[in-house]
């Protein structure tokens, strides 16, 4: 136990006002107070009996309210995540259809019910809604293996679908590990379809390079990618050419990721080509890939190869096309993030921050529960100069920067 949790409140904010090495002036300046009102609160004189000014003191000692109140507490969503993945790794462990092992004691639903229900777990992950998707995952992985196992022809595709959309999840948790075998697991259903490979590549991409492995990375995409590429880009389909301009995409990240610049610039340069005959707008494969898709993943190939100037500028021109709104929620609000780390090695923490408050505003989960935010936010927190919205939101998620 902290010695502060025996202190009564006033005595509270003294200790972590001296934690944070401010003195009684310059804590009273940031809450626009005067240090007579400060002094009397810390011994205890005058009583901090609204939420509204709790919180405020909370903000400027960049802690969370219920430190000031003497509660322990964590976060509820921080629990249910965790509850959640192991709800996922339980789906993914179980081998029930592959030995026989009778499912009866869970509802069997139609081929047509789950197919909508995996497009409804798509859909709500494209809206960044983690934990509705962490809660719908284990049924639909459980339920699409037994249409799987009685129709493999019908059911395949849709195995997949519910294999990349679990391991898309699972990467944004920070779970690369078991992203990574629901990634797997795709491309051995996948295997012998080539679209399915490419679809199913475009997860096994992203858990590579989330787990450091730039050069498989890299191998993995450029071949699935080369194996559907039309042999003339004008008689493609925009979802051929979707699937093969992103997988070109990830392969480009996995080459930025290795130090590559110019493997990098060729590779984005081809998947620029089929953007441009694709078009913004459109989700074919559950991709959203188009010209300003393509312009983000210059930004954050800019950003792995450490040119955060040039990262800044190719976020500001493509956050201005039109093709910006188009974008699904969940890709905008993790470009916000990395735009936020650029402006941060771009030495602009007050951008940093604006872009974190625009990803929180636009995807409260892709900040919520992801923990690459996490530290992108307790980088930002720790600036001197960082704004009030920034620090509120560092104390919600218990983000405390020393």
């Amino acid at each position: 136990m902290d010695s502060s949790d025996l202190l009564p409140v006033g005595r509270r904010v003294a200790y972590w006002r001296g934690r944070r090495k401010l003195s009684q002036q310059v804590f009273a300046d940031r809450l626009g107070k005067s240090k007579s009102w400060v002094d009397k609160v810390e011994r205890g004189v005058r009583s901090l009996d609204k939420m509204s000014v709790l919180r405020d003191v909370a903000a400027v000692l960049r802690i969370d309210t219920a430190v000031l109140l003497g509660r322990d507490t964590r976060p509820a969503d921080v629990t249910g995540r965790v509850e959640g993945v192991e709800r996922v790794r339980e789906a993914l462990s179980t081998y029930d259809i592959a030995v026989g092992r009778s499912a009866a004691r869970c509802q069997v639903l139609s081929a047509d019910r789950l197919a909508r229900d995996v497009t409804h777990a798509w859909i709500t992950f494209q809206h960044a809604r983690y934990p509705q998707v962490i809660v719908l995952v284990p049924d639909l992985l459980a339920g699409v293996q037994r249409v799987h196992a009685d129709d493999p022809g019908w059911g395949r595709p849709l195995l997949v679908e519910v294999y990349r959309v679990t391991a898309s999840l699972l990467v944004k948790l920070g779970e690369v590990d078991l992203g990574w075998l629901a990634a797997d697991r795709a491309m051995a259903v996948a295997t012998g379809d080539s679209a399915l490979v490419a679809a199913a590549a475009v997860q096994l991409g992203q858990v590579l390079r989330a787990s450091g492995r730039a050069r498989a990375a890299l191998s993995a995409t450029l071949a699935a990618a080369y194996r559907i590429a039309p042999s003339n880009p004008d008689d493609g389909t925009p979802a051929a050419l979707s699937l093969c301009g992103t997988l070109l995409v990830q392969a480009a990240l996995a080459a930025a990721r290795g130090g590559d610049d110019r493997v990098t610039v060729e590779l984005i340069g081809e998947a620029a080509g089929m953007a441009a005959r694709v078009g913004d707008g459109h989700d074919h494969h559950r991709t959203a890939f188009g010209p300003t898709a393509v312009d983000l993943a210059r930004a954050a190939a800019a950003l792995e190869l450490g040119n955060a100037h040039d990262a800044v500028a190719w976020h500001e021109q493509a956050t201005k096309r039109d093709g910006w709104r188009w974008l699904p929620v969940e890709h905008r609000a993790a470009h916000l993030l990395d735009a936020a780390r650029a402006y941060l090695q771009a030495d602009d923490p007050a951008s940093a921050g604006g872009a974190l408050v625009d990803a929180d505003r636009t995807a409260p989960a892709e900040v919520r529960h992801r923990p690459a935010a996490r530290e992108v936010l307790a980088q930002v927190a720790r600036d001197p100069h960082a704004p009030a919205t920034i620090i509120q939101l560092a104390v919600a998620l218990g983000v405390t920067p020393a």
